[in-house]
């Protein structure tokens, strides 16, 4: 079907309607509506914008007082279904919530404009009236052909081609004779329906008790938030399928928010096993043709269950009526550029505006969470113990003061042996180590310099397989000079500190003979890439693996006994409020991946702190009562989940600009019962890709209206066109 294109000129009975369109902009804009036009909030709608058209959504009547003769006409209305109103109701919620412009939101619900328009219909070809092909020169490829489709059917010009073994030109040959005619099919349905009653795992007794607690709420068709609260390897994949299965059955549509879509290949599958089919993703890999697809499939519900990375949570779905966030607690779910916000915090918002319920899953619950189900805020549904019978890994700290490795070694004594042991009983074994390339840092023996990013405030990581030197904030990369930049002695400079890549260097040297691999985003580009890896480690082709932070999540390899932390400390240092939250979910999940099958598994932490908190926690398998600490800190600071944060960062080319912007933020700031500002300050970071950065942090008590505060704020100071003021509600990061 064409798309409804108005009348060139409107009439004076043309109508007023308000148009949000997918820009930073102030609001939404008022536009002419000819008659011969009807529309209705959540059309989809071409408008001119300047000298160019644009797409945007109805979102409502009209509400300026522009001269209707100034207006400009709405130029079509997309053959698509409108954007539901509880849609609508969340672009605004979000905005609002994050402090970001209506329409910058709206943009990440479209994912592509192509998808507004109707697919092509497919041109197929079938055999013509009968004696057509009486006058046609045949030849054994127009012979194949012409058998191929006597039985009537029509098919698509792949097909022929291949079935036939021929030529498209064989094909066009026999349509310009007449012996075959072209006819348009629809498209395929691009998504099967996942079938909720094909054969599934046996689910333990205490795995059928949760699957039903997540039904009930399911067939209750209201808002719920629950915590499915497991511990590593209890099967709690497994349990919320049976909830899809329920919403399946009541005909709505399921979102599944994974931390790493793309790295996902063990849950793609394990859906196809209990579903009979696959279900539609929603990531940054797809391609442009498989994003418009998937987005109008979602639209048109076609696509009943939607797996996808933080942005698929504004797709516009028609029939939303579970969301899943698995892992909750992973920071992947915090966008930090653009619209910035946090998934998990945003699905429970979507859930709420469309009373449906949202399903948080995690073995290591974020304290928000936690906090949430111990006050009743959610039901917490638990799954105490693994699957089929296995235990969970011994966790052990390895006092590298006591233990310490040999020089220019960063394995202990003790892991290496446990290496060897776990190698020659026949299983496998996984080292972590969550930093990324070859050495974090790189410096001269000579002047002592060391390299650092020429647009950030860091410094170079060298990345050895690549032979460069990249810096993990912006991206710039180099090769490593023969000399060192400041002095210009040669052979002079040193890797510094252990990186993921080092620590193959050294597995190499210790077991030549072990099938290792890497794991890390420097070597694994996509689905594809992740998936081959996987398949590999589970064929046992891999017996050794040596990653970063992608070994812990959710990966399930029943052979894997050991899991040797390198260096558990890594994360405990700096200014982080969520340092040591962090560092122990981590570390859990990591050690979770080890004894999943029948053997016993353990893992062994390196570290030069055994009584930090975090380490004596983890070896002790306390989780509840490192939660009950890190609560009670935060509580007495004020600090989330207890109390509110919020961070200002100022930042432009000019570093007299910016100082001068953040001076007059820090002047300006608000003062009250309730509510502090800290800074400005230099940020760690002060230098991000060429731009200085200056920060400031809002503290506000939970009752302080904090979004309102900063707003009238911000409105008090002046900011000129070269300097940006970044507000970030509910900050993740502090760099």
């Amino acid at each position: 079907m064409a798309p409804h294109r108005a009348s060139a000129t409107p009439t004076k009975d043309a109508e007023r309607v308000r148009v949000l369109l997918p820009l930073p902009l102030a609001g939404a804009y008022d536009y002419l509506a000819p008659p011969d036009l009807t529309l209705a909030p959540g059309d989809y709608v071409e408008v001119p914008l300047g000298t160019r058209q644009v797409v945007g959504v109805v979102w409502g009547p009209p509400v300026g007082d522009v001269d209707p003769q100034k207006l400009r006409p709405i130029a079509r209305r997309f053959d698509v279904p409108p954007l539901p109103t509880v849609a609508r109701r969340f672009v605004d919620w979000v905005a609002e919530y994050v402090m970001s412009a209506p329409g910058a939101v709206l943009r990440m619900t479209l994912g592509s404009h192509a998808g507004l328009d109707p697919p092509a219909p497919v041109t197929a070809f079938r055999r013509a009236a009968e004696g057509s092909a009486d006058a046609v020169r045949m030849t054994p490829a127009r012979r194949r052909v012409l058998d191929l489709v006597a039985d009537g059917l029509a098919r698509p010009l792949a097909d022929i081609v291949r079935e036939a073994g021929c030529g498209a030109s064989v094909v066009h040959g026999l349509v310009a004779s007449g012996a075959l005619e072209t006819v348009a099919l629809p498209p395929a349905v691009p998504f099967s329906m996942p079938d909720k009653d094909h054969p599934r795992a046996v689910l333990t007794d205490d795995q059928r008790a949760a699957a039903e607690k997540l039904a009930e709420a399911v067939r209750a068709d209201r808002y719920a938030g629950i915590l499915l609260d497991g511990v590593t390897g209890a099967g709690k994949t497994e349990v919320y399928f049976e909830a899809v299965a329920e919403a399946l059955a009541a005909g709505r549509q399921v979102l599944v928010l994974l931390p790493e879509i793309a790295l996902s290949a063990q849950w793609l599958d394990r859906f196809a096993a209990r579903f009979g089919t696959r279900p539609a993703t929603w990531h940054s890999g797809l391609t442009a043709t498989r994003r418009r697809t998937t987005w109008r499939a979602v639209a048109t519900g076609q696509a009943r269950v939607v797996v996808g990375a933080r942005s698929a949570l504004f797709l516009p779905f028609a029939e939303l009526g579970l969301i899943i966030v698995d892992e909750e607690h992973d920071a992947a779910f915090k966008q930090e550029d653009g619209v910035i916000y946090h998934a998990r915090d945003m699905a429970v918002a979507r859930a709420h505006l469309g009373d449906i319920p949202v399903v948080l899953v995690s073995a290591t619950p974020s304290l928000e969470t936690a906090v949430n189900a111990e006050t009743g805020r959610y039901r917490r549904v638990a799954l105490p113990a693994r699957h089929g019978g296995a235990s969970l890994p011994a966790i052990s700290a390895l006092d590298l003061r006591q233990d310490p490795p040999g020089r220019g070694r960063f394995l202990s004594p003790t892991l290496r042996q446990a290496v060897t042991d776990a190698l020659a009983e026949g299983g496998q074994a996984m080292l972590f180590l969550n930093r990324r390339g070859y050495a974090p840092l790189t410096l001269c023996r000579s002047c002592g310099h060391r390299l650092q990013c020429p647009n950030c405030t860091a410094w170079l990581v060298e990345h050895r397989l690549a032979g460069r030197l990249l810096c993990h904030h912006c991206g710039y990369a180099a090769r490593l000079p023969k000399a060192c930049p400041a002095c210009g002695v040669e052979d002079s400079l040193a890797a510094c500190g252990p990186g993921v890549e080092r620590i193959a260097e050294e597995v190499y040297a210790l077991w030549p003979d072990a099938r290792a691999a890497l794991m890390t985003s420097d070597v694994i580009h996509g689905a594809a890439d992740a998936a081959e890896l996987v398949r590999s480690i589970l064929a046992r082709e891999v017996e050794l693996v040596i990653g970063t932070q992608l070994v812990a999540k959710g990966h399930h390899f029943p052979a894997l006994t050991l899991v040797g932390v390198v260096d558990a400390d890594l994360g405990l240092a700096g200014g982080d409020l969520r340092a040591a939250e962090r560092t122990y979910q981590v570390l859990h999940q990591v050690a979770g991946r080890a004894g999943r099958g029948a053997a016993q598994g353990r893992a062994l932490i390196q570290t030069y702190q055994p009584d930090h908190p975090v380490i004596a926690a983890l070896a002790a398998g306390d989780r509840d009562g490192f939660l009950a600490v890190e609560a009670a800190a935060r509580r007495d600071r004020g600090l989330p989940p207890f109390g509110r944060l919020a961070a200002i960062v100022v930042s432009g080319p000019d570093r007299g600009a910016v100082d001068g912007v953040a001076r007059a933020l820090g002047q300006a700031a608000p003062r009250g019962d309730g509510l502090a500002v800290l800074g400005p300050a230099e940020a760690p970071l002060a230098i991000l890709r060429g731009r200085h950065r200056r920060r400031l942090l809002v503290k506000a008590a939970r009752r302080v209206p904090i979004q309102a505060a900063i707003a009238d704020w911000l409105a008090r100071v002046r900011v000129p066109s070269a300097v940006r003021v970044t507000v970030d509600i509910d900050p993740s990061s502090f760099l």
